[in-house]
């Protein structure tokens, strides 16, 4: 069974361009959430996480923070 997966993004973030750059060079498309746009999604994001952090991916709703652990898990999940 596969996992689910939802990106948590600011646009003025430069980590989440990190991941994003690496997403976009390895063809690897998630669901993106705009905390700025939506602020629903900001609201799920501290409900769920604890905390106002991006990026943060959601896998399976367990929260991720770090754009490098975030990066060097995608690595292991889309290799």
């Amino acid at each position: 069974m596969s996992a689910t997966y939802e990106l948590y993004i600011m646009p003025s973030c430069p980590y989440c361009h990190k991941v994003l750059r690496y997403m976009n060079q390895h063809n690897i498309e998630l669901p993106l959430r705009d905390i700025t746009a939506e602020p629903e999604v900001r609201a799920t994001l501290e409900r769920v996480g604890g905390k106002v952090q991006v990026p943060c991916l959601f896998i399976d709703g367990n929260p991720m923070y770090e754009s490098d652990d975030i990066i060097a898990y995608l690595q292991q999940a889309f290799a």
